[in-house]
């Protein structure tokens, strides 16, 4: 009973994050590789989330690999703040975390490793928005007071 509410609750969670990551988005001409790197890592997300649902540990198992593997990519491509790298290690963890919980055949280590992952996302998705927002701000001041 618990596997399956908890199952649940984890499907309703991820679709919520999901839909609003790709609510309003277009596609654009030259993304850059960290924007790349981000729709293949929500890509393998959602193949995850799918394992899940079915049971399907050799699917967990090979997109949580992905997930830790591209993870590894982007962390040379976004923001170098400690607490960037904080929670790119943090997932880099949970990936291999939810990895070994397939490879164990354990659903319900797998699903709450999903979910921690999810929440990483959430958090580390919000710091980089705080931080650019902070760098837009600093430029606007600049130029501000450059005409004064």
């Amino acid at each position: 009973m618990f596997g399956k509410r908890f199952l649940a609750t984890a499907l309703v969670l991820t679709l919520g994050f999901v839909t609003s990551l790709s609510h309003g988005q277009e596609k654009k001409k030259d993304e850059n590789p960290s924007a790349a790197l981000m729709k293949k890592k929500l890509a393998a997300s959602q193949k995850l989330l799918e394992g899940l649902a079915n049971n399907d540990f050799a699917m967990i198992k090979e997109n949580a690999d992905t997930l830790h593997d591209i993870s590894r990519e982007a962390s040379f491509k976004a923001l170098k703040t400690p607490r960037y790298e904080l929670y790119a290690d943090e997932f880099q963890q949970t990936a291999e975390k939810l990895a070994k919980a397939a490879k164990d055949k354990n659903l319900d280590a797998a699903a709450l490793a999903y979910v921690d992952l999810t929440l990483n996302c959430v958090k580390c998705h919000q710091h980089v928005r705080e931080v650019r927002m902070t760098k837009g701000d600093e430029k606007l001041i600049d130029k501000l007071t450059a005409n004064k």
